[in-house]
């Protein structure tokens, strides 16, 4: 037996894997998880997994390696890069006799070092006791006879255990009621952002792609902005003017590959901004050689929370990591765009609005026109729209300047009385006018 220490800063990875050798991004992804908790890496080993062990999740061999090796690089933390069941958690902590951590718990460090707001606190909080509920007992390494044994072991463990126990269902109901509570007065917000009729814009993209530096550069605002993972968790919404109009942009959590279960369901809030967007931007490193497989992988956990049919908007951002690198918008297939900015340089934000505002439908179509007598309702609805730059009248009709969006007008031009708006449409458009 023995007294966990509280220290923990020197840590030494493991990296299980089955088949072939892990991929390189695995290792370095790990290892900066590690160093966003604090941890520095005093050696990274790998462990071949054919056949899980129950007991401790490795072999008796590579134990005795970690072993060794824990003692020649001083290492007082072992970072398992893999879910670990509590018993295989105990069974390797009293084998190496140093601290252990999976990679859920190590992810779970990290997001309560970076929660600011009190609604992120709690959605931590919750979180991490629900992951402890189950690992109470590796706590009590003085209290290991708390399910009971021969004479002389028997005593005050199991007691005190369950009195924990009961203690930390106490907590996670009050968390759970104070989060539904603050989920109502979310909601009742983002409703009224959507009686406001403003287009909804989320972004999100894998953890470090540079999606709160996108975020500033596009409203202006000072979010907090560093080359770490998750280096926000809290979302943050502003609205941002565009040419055809105001968009609501909300910035959100970052994605990893395995998002702890606990963390998706605690962070519903944060991340019912992606699930209730009009439109997500999704923000991609263009410099990372894995980001084909990041963005699956974004992709696997927005259909995990529900928002997988939501239309996106591609940008490849930190193009000034790429030589030769220019800003542009790329076609890709039917109906899709992305965009390359370098958010951090402003490079292509301007393009990056431009086609934002495409997607939205906000483009707008300037120019004149000439209405008959007996289009007196369609000039009424651009009135209405506050469209009419100016107009005048003489016996045949009226001559109109009109401003007015690319949606706005596909719709009225669609109606029996619109083909004077017709002129006025970008060919790139035409089903628009079918809608």
């Amino acid at each position: 037996m023995f007294e966990r220490s509280r220290r923990g800063e020197h840590a030494l990875l493991i990296q299980p894997h089955a088949g072939g050798p892990p991929g390189e991004g695995v290792l370095e992804e790990f290892a900066e998880l590690a160093r966003s908790a604090g941890a520095s890496v005093a050696a990274v080993l790998t462990a071949k997994i054919d056949r899980p062990n129950p007991a401790t999740l490795i072999g008796s061999g590579k134990l005795e390696e970690v072993k060794a090796a824990c003692e020649a690089t001083g290492a007082d933390l072992v970072l398992v890069n893999h879910l670990l069941s509590p018993v295989q958690e105990r069974n390797l902590e009293r084998a190496l006799e140093r601290r252990v951590v999976d990679r859920t718990g190590l992810i779970l460090d990290i997001f309560s070092q970076r929660a600011r707001s009190a609604e992120g606190k709690l959605q931590v909080e919750l979180a991490q006791l629900k992951h402890m509920a189950t690992r109470l007992v590796r706590g009590w390494t003085h209290l290991e006879r708390q399910r009971g044994g021969s004479i002389g072991l028997r005593g005050p463990g199991e007691t005190q255990l369950e009195t924990d126990r009961r203690l930390l269902q106490k907590r996670v109901d009050m968390l759970s009621k104070r989060l539904d509570k603050v989920e109502v007065q979310h909601t009742q917000m983002r409703r009224a952002r959507v009686r406001s009729e403003l287009p909804r814009v989320a972004l999100v993209g894998y953890t470090n792609a540079g999606k709160s530096t996108l975020f500033n550069a596009l409203t202006g605002a000072s979010a907090y902005a560093a080359d770490k993972l998750f280096a926000t968790l809290d979302p943050t919404v502003r609205r941002i003017e565009l040419s055809g109009g105001g968009v609501v942009l909300a910035d959100t959590v970052g994605f990893v590959r395995d998002l702890p279960h606990e963390l998706v369901a605690a962070f519903r809030s944060t991340l019912s901004e992606a699930r209730e967007a009009d439109l997500l931007l999704h923000v991609v490193d263009a410099d990372d050689p894995l980001r084909d497989e990041r963005m699956a992988q974004v992709d696997e956990v927005l259909r995990e929370i529900g928002a997988g049919g939501i239309p996106q908007l591609l940008v490849f951002n930190k193009i000034d990591r790429i030589e030769g690198a220019a800003p542009r918008i790329d076609q890709r297939g039917e109906d899709g765009h992305a965009v390359w900015v370098s958010a951090r340089d402003g490079l292509g934000i301007d393009l990056l609005r431009e086609a934002l505002g495409g997607k939205l439908g906000l483009q707008r179509v300037v120019g004149e026109i000439v209405l008959p007598t007996d289009a007196g309702r369609l000039r009424a609805r651009l009135h209405a729209l506050d469209a009419v730059l100016g107009e005048e009248h003489d016996g045949d009709g009226w001559r109109l300047r009109v401003d007015l969006p690319v949606a706005d007008a596909a719709r009225l031009a669609a109606q029996a009385d619109g083909a004077p708006l017709r002129p006025l449409l970008p060919e790139a458009e035409p089903e628009a006018l079918e809608s």
